[in-house]
């Protein structure tokens, strides 16, 4: 498995937003910058308006562990920020992880 650590840094986060590609899908949003740097940078968003704050940590877990499920498969070298939607909120880790998949092949993100 390649270097993985989260991106911990506001300004890690806004320079994907502001310059990162962007794919979205039915219950996640993908952004990601490729890098050279050989590492993979992981971070994942929900935001305010999608419900309190014990909603919100759900949907933050349930991105991390469908990330980690597909981290060992993901190219080197790449930034990436997942967003929940409000219809990612009331789904499974299976759904999750299967729809991160589909966007990540699309985007030839996969080994």
């Amino acid at each position: 498995m390649p270097n993985f650590s989260g991106l911990r840094k506001g300004w890690e986060f806004d320079k994907i937003f502001r310059t990162g590609i962007r794919a979205n899908g039915e219950l996640v949003r993908l952004l990601y910058l490729r890098d050279d740097d050989g590492a993979i940078k992981f971070g994942c968003t929900v935001g305010k308006r999608q419900g309190k704050a014990h909603v919100r940590n759900r949907g933050k877990r349930i991105l991390r562990e469908a990330f980690r499920s597909l981290a060992g498969k993901i190219i080197p070298g790449v930034q990436i920020v997942l967003g929940l939607k409000d219809k990612g909120l009331t789904a499974k880790t299976q759904d999750i992880a299967h729809e991160l998949e589909k966007l990540f092949r699309r985007r030839k993100l996969l080994r």
